[in-house]
């Protein structure tokens, strides 16, 4: 399968390339120059990279689509993965009218410095994401940490509690006394009120647009079995909800 096969394949799959090229080239993906010149143009490694985070192959299998050698699609990986990183998250001005969500989800991973054995028997990271509740565009995603890792500690832990300081953001009941808004919890020899249970219903409905921004992210095999170590995680991350959220803009 040669590049132009692999670009019909990603349109399928709502990869905005074209869109990556230009912002990949205005953040320095040709590089400073003066050295030897890559075999590919940066459209086709923005693909490439594009497409092993989508299908999750290896090295190996990505050469000959490309037609070039396992080393170079390494490089080009290690080049561009932090280029298609989404742009860090900031307190926005009208922060009062805003309404985020935030939530945590493990993804499987093999580098031993980032996860751990974790509730869904698996080696995991949990990483916590936020997203826009009225666009459900992703805003941000947190540096991972082990999976064993309550996500209210995550929260405080990997740094987006910052960025949302002023805005409203519902989560979950794992997030108590963190200042997010969570549910109503029954107390013992009490039971929920009547506006409180309404209240929980229309929390669920909001916050279950979190989840749904993770089905649509998963879509992307890199986060169902992430080989990548150090950065390679959060990068990952980043980058598909980078390449989404055009997609889901559209």
């Amino acid at each position: 399968m040669d590049p132009s096969s692999a670009q019909q394949g990603c349109a399928r799959f709502r990869v905005p390339t074209c869109a990556l090229s230009r912002e990949c080239r205005q953040r320095g993906g040709n590089g400073p120059g003066g050295g030897r010149p890559w075999c590919l143009p940066l459209a086709d490694r923005v693909l490439l990279v594009a497409v092993y985070y989508r299908t999750n192959l290896t090295m190996r299998q990505l050469a000959p689509l490309f037609g070039v050698s396992p080393a170079t699609v390494c490089r080009v990986i290690q080049r561009l993965r932090p280029l298609l990183a989404i742009e860090p998250a900031t307190r926005p001005d009208d922060a009062m009218d805003r309404l985020w969500i935030v939530d945590g989800t493990l993804i499987p991973v093999r580098d031993r410095k980032t996860g751990a054995s974790s509730r869904n028997y698996r080696f995991s990271a949990n990483v916590q994401v936020i997203i826009d509740a009225d666009t459900k565009l992703v805003i941000a995603g947190a540096r991972p940490v082990p999976g064993t890792t309550a996500d209210a500690k995550a929260w405080r832990d990997s740094g987006p509690a910052a960025v949302c300081e002023g805005v409203t953001v519902p989560a979950d009941g794992a997030y108590i006394n963190t200042g997010l808004v969570v549910p109503h919890h029954r107390r013992p020899g009490r039971d929920l009120l009547p506006g409180e249970e309404e209240g929980n219903a229309e929390h669920r409905r909001v916050r279950a647009r979190v989840e749904h921004a993770f089905a649509r992210m998963k879509h992307y095999k890199i986060l169902r079995g992430c080989r990548r170590l150090g950065n390679g995680l959060p990068h990952a991350v980043q980058a598909v909800a980078h390449m989404d959220n055009p997609a889901l803009a559209a």
